[in-house]
């Protein structure tokens, strides 16, 4: 199958990772190297992503900053100066801000594509940056981060080229705890860049105690996809040397958030989700009253520890205010097309700052 722009499907898959090396066995350098090269190129970075990052550059309201660059992976898994069909040596990694930054306005920021293969979450940072980010410009600094995994989002991956899940490696050094589903990973170029971005200042003098950056708000926009439970647990298993679990998780119809249990934020959760329920569906909870085995602390929200213990992008700020959403792009439901999907993502990102607005700003 071959994937377009502002699609999330399944991936096509010469073979499938669970058949990659031995059963109870981690994989070493040639295990990744078959895993990498089986991951078939599905859609162009440089022509479905790039090309609405750059049109932005011509809008009076943003600034387009290249704020890193990965480069293409060899067979033994080494940075190397190669090119790919774009006839580009590597990947540019970009972000977008709102112009003329205000220290008397706080801190926005909106990552998508931690998870390249999320369609949603690159094509809906874009939406918002073309259909309502000029509007919330005027209460706040805005960046945005469209594609911070270009590799997974041609191959519709979730890992990056060294087989990293990038949601997991924001805090290499965080606690793994013996079968919690969310547990840290290795640093990767994805999250390095990102974090370095960050540190940087991005321009503005309006910093806390650590001399970083401060936020009010990060929302890391995702998916919760079908292929979660037949490809990624499986290569998860197999590339950790688990044993193989037959038994697949229920995946949420419908849209969910991850809420940090260290800021709760009730109220703000609510305001997102009903602002994502005038566009889709809201998954409800399974017959243990859980979502994806995880508790749920009200409709539609999951709670999970400390996400910058856990290395989650959304956890990568100080923000008090942060999530990472997650939309079910496969529902068969009719309030669920690919444009559906995207426009969910703007709608939570609405539900998030009008009521910052409205009650944050006053915190």
């Amino acid at each position: 199958m071959t994937a377009t722009a502002g699609l999330s499907t399944s991936p096509s898959i010469v073979l499938h990772p669970s058949a990659i090396g031995t059963a109870g066995k981690p994989w070493g350098v040639d295990e990744f190297n078959l895993w990498r090269e089986t991951r078939e190129k599905q859609r162009c970075y440089f022509t479905d992503i790039v090309p609405q990052i750059e049109a932005l550059r011509e809008e009076s309201l943003f600034e387009v900053i290249q704020y890193g660059t990965l480069p293409f992976i060899s067979k033994n898994c080494e940075d190397v100066a190669d090119t790919d069909t774009s006839g580009s040596p590597s990947f540019p990694l970009f972000a977008v801000r709102t112009r003329d930054w205000s220290d008397s306005k706080p801190n926005v920021f909106i990552t998508g594509g931690v998870h390249g293969y999320e369609t949603s979450g690159v094509e809906g940072a874009l939406l918002f940056l073309r259909s309502r980010a000029e509007h919330y410009s005027d209460h706040f600094n805005i960046l945005v981060i469209p594609c911070v995994s270009p590799w997974g989002y041609e191959r519709i991956q979730r890992w990056n080229a060294k087989g990293v899940d990038p949601n997991r490696s924001f805090n290499p050094e965080g606690e793994i705890v013996k079968g919690r589903s969310f547990n840290p990973e290795a640093a990767t170029e994805e999250s390095a860049a990102l974090i370095s971005f960050l540190k940087s200042g991005i321009g503005t003098r309006k910093k806390n105690e650590e001399g970083e950056l401060d936020w009010i708000c990060h929302l890391d926009l995702h998916e919760t996809t079908d292929t979660d439970e037949t490809e990624f647990r499986p290569a998860k298993n197999a590339r950790d040397g688990m044993a193989i679990d037959s038994d697949k998780g229920e995946i949420p119809d419908g849209f969910y958030l991850v809420q940090d249990e260290t800021s709760p934020m009730p109220e703000w959760f609510t305001a997102m989700i009903e602002s994502v329920r005038k566009v889709t569906h809201i998954a409800p909870s399974d017959a243990d009253g859980k979502l994806i085995g995880e508790v749920v602390s009200q409709e539609g929200v999951i709670e999970i520890p400390n996400k910058k213990s856990l290395g989650l992008c959304a956890g990568v700020t100080n923000a008090p205010y942060r999530t990472t959403t997650e939309v079910y792009p496969d529902s068969k439901k009719a309030t669920c097309t690919p444009e559906q999907c995207n426009q969910a993502q703007v709608a939570c990102i609405e539900g998030a700052l009008d009521y910052i607005i409205a009650n944050g700003m006053k915190e």
